[in-house]
């Protein structure tokens, strides 16, 4: 049955009627197939993606946060159709952070770290950390102020996630995290817990209408 799925994902949609591709849309069950589905079928226009509950707060999102796994949505307009299909849904563990970073690509690491301990004992003595980061960060959040907004494990690198997601860092205290293998030395404040947000992943697909 496997097998047969994946045959019918590799042939092309061109000249398929309506209901052959909403059958297509309607087996898939994971995002993995629906990836094997946007492969076969390039270079229609589709797309898989992510919505965050916590970041995404459009009329479409909440119409898809409220779909079960498996929910398809189709929003037609006079020259074409697009189909949303709800791939998987998770709750997945976030947090937010305002972070310096310290980068020593072109430096040494003894300067950058130097650098970060006088950072950090200005904040200990009544700097803001915003301002702190947005003077002082080498990384692309400085602008922001160093804010990352909900990020989750992965969207850093492995040394920040493995010390940033860690419990034992609580919120407004300032800590430090050594990513070695791209010479970076952040500084670190945890600004929300780590907390449990839902996601929707969706296969967005659409179709010419002739």
């Amino acid at each position: 049955m496997k097998h047969l799925f994946t045959l019918l994902l590799l042939l092309p949609l061109i000249g398929f009627s309506q209901s052959e591709l909403e059958t297509q849309l309607d087996s898939i069950s994971t995002p993995e197939e629906a990836q094997i589905f946007l492969k076969a079928n390039k270079p229609k226009k589709g797309k898989l993606f992510t919505f965050n509950k916590a970041k995404h707060k459009t009329k479409l999102a909440d119409e898809l946060f409220n779909m079960a796994k498996g929910g398809k949505k189709v929003i037609r307009t006079d020259f074409k159709k697009t189909f949303y299909k709800v791939v998987d849904k998770a709750d997945v563990n976030y947090s937010k952070f305002r972070i310096i970073e310290f980068n020593a690509a072109n430096t040494s690491d003894e300067e950058a770290k130097s650098r970060r301990q006088k950072i950090l004992n200005q904040f200990l003595q009544g700097y803001r950390f915003k301002d702190l980061a947005k003077y002082h960060s080498q990384g692309p959040t400085a602008k922001m102020g160093g804010d990352t907004g909900w990020i989750k494990a992965g969207d850093m690198s492995e040394a920040f996630d493995a010390v940033a997601f860690s419990e034992s860092n609580p919120v407004n205290e300032a800590f430090m995290v050594d990513d070695l293998d791209n010479k970076i030395y952040y500084l670190i404040l945890k600004t929300e817990p780590i907390t449990l947000i839902e996601e929707v992943t969706v296969l967005k697909f659409t179709e010419d209408i002739d």
